[in-house]
């Protein structure tokens, strides 16, 4: 009995050890898909505009009308991590009229639900709000949320550092 006690309490052990790591990874892996995915979104819309002579429309927490045409098969507009969204961001940069923002966002948030966001597990997501977002900049001044400065807290995944 006194044997089986102590496999018993080396394995909670072992566990309790093993767990956060698989917790991380899981993190980390979220991370690498989202990555995948942006640079397939981004493939498709310069698919998208070279036959259609533009980017489409910005798009509310949705990749853009048509363009599924150009991607895999997928369950869009779902992200990487459980419970976010693909966002196609087409903006005016609010610091000049006659530039542009284009990206591609994952939103981690309901919209008017912000009580329900999930966000990232990770260091670099720890002051991330609701108008955070982990984004793929194409063009321009990239950020979290139009309505917020560059240096809102989000997560460029291709921005130079």
């Amino acid at each position: 009995m006194i044997e089986l006690l102590i496999s018993i309490s080396i394995i909670a052990i072992l566990a309790k050890l093993i767990f956060p790591v698989f917790q991380t990874v899981r993190e980390d892996a979220y991370l690498v898909r989202a990555q995948q995915e942006f640079n397939s979104i981004h493939q498709a819309l310069i698919l998208y505009k070279e036959r259609y002579g533009d980017f489409p429309a910005d798009t509310n927490r949705d990749i853009p009308p048509g363009l599924e045409e150009f991607l895999g098969p997928g369950i869009w507009p779902d992200s990487s991590w459980p419970g976010s969204v693909y966002d196609w961001d087409y903006w005016t940069d609010p610091d000049d009229p006659n530039k542009r923002i284009l990206q591609i966002s994952a939103r981690f948030c309901p919209i008017g639900a912000p009580s329900q966001c999930r966000f990232p597990e990770k260091e670099w997501a720890s002051d991330f709000d609701i108008n955070s977002a982990v984004y793929y900049c194409i063009e321009g001044a990239c950020r979290s949320h139009l309505s917020k400065p560059i240096n809102h807290p989000g997560y460029c995944v291709n921005c130079p550092e």
